[in-house]
């Protein structure tokens, strides 16, 4: 059986292979309570299926959005979420800490 890195890779390879844009966000630093420890990772494709967690509920979301525009400019995205960021208590990460989140097209 997979790990979830293994199924997140996979997908990635999978859909590639099919012909899909393809963007890998990881999170590469918390500070506080963060709900996902560094090394978190999410894949998501050009139509928006995404595999994996970077935090869960509107920060999701959000990382997704700006994974859609990575795929399609190809220019990667370092994201910062946290409760001194106006834009954190829109996406819902209320927890007291701060994400920050590498998105990177795949290739």
């Amino acid at each position: 059986m997979l790990n979830r890195d293994d199924d997140i890779l996979q997908a990635a390879e999978d859909w590639r292979n099919a012909g899909h844009g393809v963007a890998l966000a990881t999170v590469v630093e918390t500070w506080g309570s963060a709900p996902r420890p560094a090394g978190s990772s999410l894949v998501i494709n050009d139509d928006g299926t995404f595999l994996g967690s970077v935090s869960g509920g509107c920060v999701e979301g959000a990382v997704v959005t700006e994974a859609l525009d990575v795929i399609q400019s190809g220019e990667p995205k370092l994201l910062e979420f946290g409760v001194a960021d106006e834009t954190a208590w829109q996406v819902g990460l209320s927890c007291g800490g701060t994400i920050r989140v590498f998105v990177e097209k795949v290739d």
